[in-house]
C-alpha cells in the first residue's frame, strides 16, 4: 500500500500571529496639486480562512523605518547585533527596533531617563510633573525619541536598556474598504500617508510609510477587527444616509459594493468630503458607476477649498436638512458617520440634532431624545477615530 501523506493543516492566523498579506495595488489617488498624498492599496488574501464584515476594521502590523533605526543604532553607539530581549525571547538589536518596538514617539520612561541624566535638559524635567501634561504636550509636538538622543550625545543607554524604555509597536486598524463579494480574496483600503517635517527632520506615519513605501516586496501582516456596533442592517430595504468625509469613505465604498452584490433593494445616500474636486476625489469613478447601476441613490460633495468660504459634509446636511428628516423619520432610515472624532463627528452630530429639532418641531430636549433613541435602536452608527 502506498504511503499517503497527509495535507499539511493550515495556519492558525490569530492577533499575535497575523496573516501575512501580499501588496499588489499600490496607487496614489490624489493629485500632484493636492496637498496630501492619498493612497487606494489592495491586499491579496488568498488562502488566509479567515473573514470580516463589512463596517469591520483590519489590523496592520507594520515595521519601522530602516533608516530611522540605523540612525538610532548610531546615536545609542551600538552596531545593531547585539542581543536584546523582545516579545520574551532575544533578538538583535536592529531586528528588534525593526518589528517589536515603537521607535517614534517618546515614552514617559524614556523623557525621565533623559531628564535625569542630562543636565542640560532641566525644561523637561519641570515638563513631567503631572499637573503640567498640557505643556508637556505642547513642548513634544513633532518630537520624536530621536530628537532626545540627538540633542543629549552625552547621554548613554546599552542596547537592553534602550529598548526597556520603549512601548511594543502597535498594529494600526482601518476601515476594509471593500466587500468580500465583490472581492473574495482581497481587502482594499484608503489611506492618508503621514509626511510632514518638523525640528528640521521629515517625520512619517509608522504604518502608512510602510505600506506606501516599504511593503511592494515584504509580507503585510493583518488581522480582522470586528466592529459590531457598525455593520449593514439586517434588512436589505432599509435606506442608508453615509457620511464619509476623507478616508472616512471607506466603509461606504463597502458597504455600496455589498448591497450591489446582494441585490438590495434599499436606497443608499452619501455625503462626501475633501478639499478640492481636482485632485483629491477619492472613488470618482467607482460612485459614478453605483449611481449609474442605481445602487447610489444620491451624492452630496462638499469641496472645503474650492470656493473663498469653507463647505463641509455638516453644511450639505443642513442644506438637505427636509429630505435627511424624510429619510430618518418617515422611512426609517439608519444613519452611519465615519471619520475624525475631534471635528467632524461634532459638527455632524451638532447638524443632526439641528434638523430633528427644526423638522421635527421639536424642542432642544425632545431632539437630543430623538437622537439617543436613534443610538439606543442602532439607527445611528459611528465609527470615529
Amino acid at each position: 500500500m502506498p504511503n499517503v501523506t497527509a495535507p499539511p493543516k493550515p495556519a492558525s492566523y490569530t492577533r499575535s500571529n497575523p496573516f501575512p498579506g501580499k501588496l499588489i495595488v499600490n496607487r496614489r489617488m490624489s493629485g500632484p496639486e493636492s496637498e496630501k498624498d492619498t493612497r487606494h492599496l489592495e491586499v491579496d488574501l488568498t488562502g488566509w480562512g479567515l473573514s470580516f464584515e463589512v463596517g469591520d476594521s483590519m489590523a496592520v502590523y507594520p515595521t519601522n523605518d530602516p533608516k530611522l533605526v540605523e540612525e538610532i543604532i548610531h546615536l545609542l553607539g551600538a552596531k545593531g547585533d547585539e542581543p536584546v530581549t523582545a516579545a520574551k525571547t532575544q533578538k538583535t538589536l536592529r531586528k528588534a527596533l525593526l518589528r517589536d518596538y515603537s521607535i517614534t514617539k517618546p515614552t514617559p520612561k524614556f523623557l525621565k531617563a533623559i531628564a535625569q541624566r542630562a543636565s542640560a535638559a532641566p525644561l523637561l524635567g519641570e515638563l513631567l510633573d503631572p499637573e503640567r501634561k498640557q505643556d508637556l504636550d505642547t513642548y513634544l509636538w513633532g518630537m520624536e525619541a530621536i530628537d532626545f538622543l540627538n540633542e543629549h550625545p552625552s547621554v548613554k543607554f546599552s542596547p537592553e536598556e534602550f529598548v526597556g524604555l520603549l512601548t511594543k509597536l502597535q498594529p494600526r486598524l482601518y476601515s476594509v474598504a471593500s466587500s468580500l463579494r465583490a472581492y473574495p480574496e482581497q481587502v482594499h483600503f484608503i489611506v492618508d500617508v503621514v509626511r510632514y517635517e518638523s525640528h528640521g527632520r521629515v517625520r512619517k506615519g509608522v504604518c502608512s510609510s510602510f505600506m506606501a513605501e516599504r511593503a511592494d516586496d515584504v509580507p503585510v501582516p493583518v488581522y480582522p477587527s470586528s466592529a459590531k456596533h457598525f455593520h449593514l442592517p439586517e434588512d436589505s430595504n432599509v435606506p442608508l444616509i453615509m457620511i464619509g468625509p476623507g478616508t472616512g469613505v471607506a466603509p461606504f465604498r463597502a458597504f455600496l459594493q455589498e448591497r450591489a452584490a446582494l441585490g438590495a433593494k434599499g436606497k443608499n445616500w452619501l455625503f462626501y468630503g475633501a478639499q478640492r474636486e481636482a485632485c483629491d476625489y477619492a472613488y470618482q469613478e467607482d460612485f459614478a458607476r453605483f449611481q449609474r447601476d442605481g445602487i447610489l441613490t444620491r451624492l452630496d460633495c462638499a469641496w472645503s477649498r474650492d470656493q473663498a468660504h469653507k463647505i463641509y459634509v455638516q453644511n450639505l446636511m443642513l442644506e438637505n436638512a427636509r429630505e435627511i428628516w424624510k429619510w430618518i423619520d418617515g422611512e426609517g432610515a439608519q444613519f452611519f458617520v465615519c471619520g475624525d472624532a475631534r471635528r467632524m463627528a461634532k459638527d455632524v452630530d451638532a447638524a443632526l440634532r439641528k434638523i430633528v429639532q427644526e423638522q421635527g418641531g421639536k424642542d432642544v430636549t425632545a431632539a437630543n431624545d430623538y437622537v439617543e433613541k436613534l443610538k439606543n435602536e442602532k439607527r445611528y452608527k459611528r465609527d470615529v477615530y
